[in-house]
């Protein structure tokens, strides 16, 4: 006899009880990929550890989401770093392998965008690198195109592709 168990998955705000959890699935899918912490890579973002204080801040968010009460993974938007007011980008997107393929990062994309339109942006920017190829396609698929240059000054000097989509 065979059984099958549903998880439940939730997409939510992040708390500050959330640092830790989704600072390790950040830690996690990085180094499956190759993204070490001695490049310009998001990991190695001094704020890694402290995701809420940094998203409670005004005109952002960020999202995690938690399969059966463990964060397995997340996303937000807040103002690109050196940026103009109009442009948010798009950060810290990242889920571990146990839900990849089921439609959550393009959730929590879509939840992103429209949470900029509402706090004014009129553009959203991203960085990632040709590592993360499934994310690529889709922000292509979500309407982002490719840019030659940097915007702003996010410190994340090894994420070779950029991208951007007007609001």
């Amino acid at each position: 006899m065979t059984t099958s168990t549903t998880s439940t998955v939730q997409v939510r705000l992040i708390q500050p009880q959330d640092n830790p959890e989704i600072a390790a699935v950040i830690r996690e899918v990085s180094a499956e990929h190759g993204l070490t912490a001695d490049k310009g890579f998001a990991v190695a973002d001094p704020i890694l550890d402290t995701l809420y204080e940094v998203y409670s801040k005004p005109r952002s968010a960020y999202w995690v989401v938690e399969m059966d009460g463990k964060i397995v993974g997340g996303g937000g938007i807040s103002q690109v770093a050196g940026g103009d007011e109009y442009t948010a980008e798009l950060q810290k997107m990242y889920l571990s392998s146990v839900l990849r393929g089921k439609g959550l990062a393009k959730q929590i994309v879509l939840m992103s965008l429209e949470f900029a339109k509402q706090q004014g942006y009129t553009r959203c920017y991203l960085e990632t690198t040709s590592e993360l190829q499934a994310a690529i396609k889709l922000y292509e698929k979500l309407g982002f195109d490719f840019i030659d240059e940097p915007l702003g000054n996010t410190g994340h000097s090894d994420c070779e592709i950029r991208m951007l989509k007007t609001l």
